[in-house]
């Protein structure tokens, strides 16, 4: 069952959904709409001949911010990752589902790859993975509109949440975008 505006709303001042910061402007009818932060992690493409998901990349990204006015400029077949301006936390009887701003579809801005899942027990800042898959630029902006999260609830609350040491979860609680950390699942 998609949760309605109303029950969103009773949920957030319970305190069971998380969403910091909050305006009720920000209710759908079914759905939240969230902002873009101010970092983006852009590829260094030339720092490696390729991506091999067994080995941490690390220094295959940079962190970058923009300010204000300022604008990122997201260039046509360009990736790079975001962040949700809001901190979020999904209760064990809720999962979430990412979604882009339809305004922004339309210009060719996708903002998740395959990411738009959000588990019962998740608490951060949503990573994005923004890509422009339209022939022009497009400039994005600290505090835009970047996307909306509609809930769904669970037939009983999970036993292991996102973050529970049985999972190994490996973005719980971030605050900033996050590279990928798929090579910890090659471990040993």
């Amino acid at each position: 069952m998609v949760l309605s505006d109303r029950t969103i709303k009773e949920l957030i001042r319970a305190g069971s959904i998380g969403i910091e910061p909050f305006d009720e402007k920000m209710v759908q009818p079914a759905s939240v709409d969230v902002h873009l932060d101010n970092k983006m992690l852009v590829f260094r493409n030339h720092s490696r001949p390729f991506i091999d998901v067994r080995e941490d990349m690390g220094g295959l990204t940079e962190m970058v911010e923009f300010e204000g006015d300022t604008p990122f400029v997201l260039h046509p077949g360009e990736f790079v990752l975001g962040s949700t301006l809001e901190h979020i936390s999904i209760p064990n009887d809720l999962v979430a589902r990412l979604e882009g701003k339809s305004s922004l579809g339309r210009i060719g801005l996708l903002i998740h790859s395959t990411a738009g899942y959000v588990d019962p027990g998740w608490r951060g800042h949503l990573t994005l993975e923004l890509s422009n898959v339209a022939n022009l630029p497009i400039q994005l902006y600290h505090k835009m509109k970047i996307g909306q999260l509609s809930f769904l609830q669970l037939s009983t609350p999970v036993d292991n949440p996102y973050g529970s040491a049985a999972l190994g979860s490996k973005y719980q609680n971030q605050t900033v975008p996050t590279a990928s950390r798929v090579h910890r699942d090659y471990r040993p």
